[in-house]
């Protein structure tokens, strides 16, 4: 019983280790083929940005009564 829960934990370890070895190599192949982008120069804001605000609106300050259930019995 010992032998076959070893064999399990090191086949998890060996996919998992698997699994993450195959992802780096595919985003470094993605990456390898992905031409660097040339810099892009921020254009220079000349007219300010406005935000439209809402107002929270307020709590209600009284609450009606709770209401009473009866279950049948």
């Amino acid at each position: 019983m010992f032998l076959g829960i070893l064999y399990l934990f090191l086949t998890f370890i060996f996919c998992f280790i698997l699994v993450c070895l195959v992802k780096l190599a595919y985003i470094g192949i993605k990456s390898m083929k992905k031409q660097p982008e040339e810099e892009k120069k921020p254009t220079p804001k000349t007219e300010p940005v406005y935000y439209i605000v809402e107002k929270k609106r307020a709590k209600k300050a009284n609450y009606s009564e709770p209401k009473e259930f009866q279950f049948k019995k």
